[in-house]
């Protein structure tokens, strides 16, 4: 979405203009029509609320090439960003709008040969793009002085305060000197925001993105009710049956991204994990496997998928659910790009019922119901798929020498069968039926108008009433643990 002013109207300077039109932008971004003229012309601090996505680094970026001095090799802005994946993106759309200037822009995180960016922070520069911990490493070292910074960009602090980036943003804040200024940016205020803001900002100015609350318009978005222990059948289930299927798929863990992957890939699919303890050099790697369509499954978590740009994802799999509607909008948004369709998968385990519905009510989306096809269903569109496949390699042209070895082997007689046994060679047990057992749906819990929890069919029972709270016996340890009649279940 862009505003109706243009950059000229914002105060940019005749080279910045001419290196935005050869890029191709005209028209300001929301974020950016608001924050550029308050960072070239005043002198407050600034929080700025907005997603990634809506053009956040120009906003800060073209301000901050603005008011430096070209050439003085002395570092005079730090950007601050949670993952090594964002801050090499930072560094490359700074790099784009600097023009012709004579700025030198580094990004500086661990994965990089460290005696490269010791010898490039020697030369000087002008912009440092760095994850806070390889900050750190430079600081301790003395090869990284902050004594001239003007400009402190904290990007998406909200992710850095979950990775427990805290100590270390304080750390670096206390080596800039306290005139500088400081632009916070964060797709979500929560109070470790506000606080870090009290403690650390002067005066600010406060720029408020509306939230993307509505989702993608050109992505199918449908969940499915499932217990814990069956979302890897379904999983692969609807692979199985999916008629595109590359994909970006959510875990809320490390090792749970880890452990899936490692299954999926035992069932011969082709797939990649990406979460904080892949190293850099893997990452490129993963990222590098999965652009290129030779993985086309990536298991990722939502820091470690933070500054992933992919055009064609068909499926966004929301395998754990994520714990804020925000991050949902974020998820799904990465598929249907540059005008295509997609599909956003999310697996619903009981008790996620009424995150589902909060979801839904704040990002005013249309989740549907879905049911996984059923075993037989899953064959039926196998030997869709299988016929489609066959007619699609006949268009496609076959040399003389198959068609010579056509005619050796139907010269027995037995069409048929002979067609059969070539199909049951390429396509091996596909047809197996006994492969999909049946995966059922478990019941969602109900409330009376008490607001007591029915229990339907869960094997556990809440650990205490909703309702009344009532004391719990004591166990002395000598005889076995016994219910009270009247607790409810």
């Amino acid at each position: 979405m862009t505003s109706n002013l243009t950059f000229e109207e914002l105060g940019l300077s005749a080279d910045i203009l001419e290196g935005l039109l050869k890029k191709g932008f005209e028209n300001p971004t929301p974020i950016q029509a608001q924050t550029i003229p308050m960072l070239l012309s005043g002198e407050r601090d600034i929080i700025g609320q907005a997603q990634t996505g809506t053009g956040k680094t120009a906003a800060f970026g073209l301000p901050i090439i603005e008011r430096i001095t070209p050439g003085l090799r002395k570092v005079q802005a730090i950007v601050l960003a949670p993952t090594r994946e964002l801050a090499s993106q930072v560094a490359e759309e700074l790099e784009s709008l600097k023009a012709k200037r004579d700025i030198r822009i580094l990004p500086v995180y661990g994965g990089q040969g460290m005696d490269t960016q010791l010898r490039l922070l020697k030369q000087g520069v002008d912009i440092i793009v760095a994850t806070p911990g390889r900050a750190i490493d430079h600081l301790k070292r003395k090869t990284l002085k902050l004594n001239d910074v003007k400009f402190v960009v904290l990007d998406e602090a909200d992710e850095m305060l979950n990775m427990g980036f805290i100590e270390d943003i304080e750390t670096i804040l206390s080596h800039v000197p306290e005139e500088r200024r400081m632009l916070l940016f964060s797709a979500t205020m929560p109070s470790a925001i506000l606080n870090l803001a009290k403690k650390f900002m002067g005066e600010y100015d406060e720029v408020r993105m509306a939230a993307k609350q509505q989702s993608a318009a050109n992505v199918e978005q449908v969940f499915y009710e499932i217990q814990e222990k069956d979302k890897l059948r379904a999983l692969h289930r609807l692979i199985e049956t999916e008629a595109e299927f590359y994909a970006l798929v959510f875990c809320r863990t490390r090792i749970g991204a880890d452990r899936l992957a490692s299954k999926l890939s035992g069932l011969g699919l082709d797939v990649e994990a990406l979460h904080g303890d892949v190293t850099q050099v893997q990452r490129e790697r993963i990222l590098a496997k999965f652009k290129s369509g030779h993985a086309t499954i990536l298991v990722a978590t939502d820091v470690a998928a933070r500054g992933i740009d992919i055009n064609n994802l068909s499926h966004v799999i929301n395998f754990d659910m994520p714990d804020s509607p925000e991050n949902y909008v974020h998820r799904i948004g990465r598929t249907a790009r540059a005008g295509k369709t997609g599909k956003a998968i999310s697996f619903i385990v009981p008790g996620e019922w009424r995150k589902l519905q909060f979801i839904m009510q704040l990002t005013k989306a249309t989740i549907n119901k879905a049911f996984l096809p059923s075993g037989q269903e899953v064959i039926e569109l196998k030997k869709k798929a299988m016929k489609e496949q066959v007619f699609a390699a006949t268009d496609a042209g076959i040399s003389q020498e198959f068609y010579n070895l056509a005619e050796e082997v139907l010269a027995s007689g037995k069409p048929k069968q002979l067609l059969a046994s070539l199909l049951q060679l390429h396509f091996g047990g596909h047809l197996n039926p006994n492969a999909y057992p049946e995966i059922r749906e478990p019941e969602r819990p109900v409330f009376n108008s008490r607001h007591n929890l029915e229990r339907r069919s869960y094997s556990k029972p809440p650990t205490r009433p909703f309702g009344k709270r009532e004391q719990a016996p004591v166990h002395s340890g000598k005889a076995p643990f016994r219910k009270r009649k009247n607790f409810v279940h």
